[in-house]
């Protein structure tokens, strides 16, 4: 019964969010905030943790084909799809919702919690929309992007590491990342990150909207945006790859 009681709050609080909007030059102005502190400060883990990844899949792929008969080309195709599909769609978006989501539930629980939201709506001010929208339209804008870079970097990554390791040869990964590529595998990858931002920015914004108590009751909801925003992430990348690629 909890679940559904969730469910429906969080629809009433969605309803909120895209509810009455502020001024339009206040909006644009927390939307560039929101941008930067969402998307821009979260660059150098998701450019670290591509480079590795990428390193991986790619060592990984070519330590596990032993039969002489596959050619080496087919590591670049297998770590360029790997890449392409999964890791730099929905494993980037697992790692943003541990940062940005614990970020945004612990700010909006502290101003929950410190009464700073019932000043805004003694004031006239929409809280959900003031707050939480710039923060959803900021992270459906900018993670896109944070998931093209971490596309280049973890082919990049891969790259290096099956040259400087001699496992697979620079002119075979090259010829295996443009093997029958198929570039829908980026749209499909664009259109799950963006679900997966309003799932991150959205639900950790609920959590911490509805925290009450002190400082360990704001603690407690940044774990609980994390926890939930990951497993719905999980839940949509399974529907979502049955609807786009079955």
């Amino acid at each position: 019964m909890r679940t559904f009681y969730h469910i429906g709050r969080y629809s009433i609080f969605i309803k909120k969010v895209f509810g009455r909007p502020e001024k339009h030059g206040v909006f644009f102005k927390q939307v560039v905030k929101e941008i930067d502190n969402l998307g821009i400060d979260s660059l150098g883990i998701v450019a670290i943790i591509s480079v590795f990844m990428g390193a991986v899949i790619t060592l990984q792929t070519a330590y596990n084909i032993e039969m002489p008969l596959i050619p080496k080309y087919t590591v670049g195709v297998a770590a360029r799809d790997s890449i392409l599909l999964e890791f730099s769609s929905t494993i980037v978006s697992l790692i943003l919702a541990g940062k940005v989501g614990s970020n945004i539930a612990s700010e909006i629980g502290t101003m929950r919690v410190t009464e700073q939201i019932d000043a805004l709506e003694i004031m006239g001010i929409n809280p959900a929309g003031y707050l939480v929208l710039p923060k959803v339209v900021a992270s459906v804008f900018i993670n896109p992007f944070l998931v093209l870079i971490s596309m280049g970097i973890g082919i990049t990554g891969g790259w290096l590491a099956g040259s400087v390791t001699g496992e697979v040869p620079s002119s075979e990964f090259i010829y295996g990342i443009q093997y029958a590529f198929t570039p829908f595998y980026i749209a499909y990858s664009i259109i799950k990150v963006i679900v997966f931002a309003f799932i991150i920015s959205s639900v950790s914004a609920y959590w911490g909207y509805y925290t009450s108590g002190g400082a360990l009751e704001v603690g407690k909801a940044s774990t609980k945006a994390v926890v939930s925003s990951s497993i719905q992430i999980l839940l949509f990348n399974l529907l979502l790859t049955q609807l786009l690629l079955a």
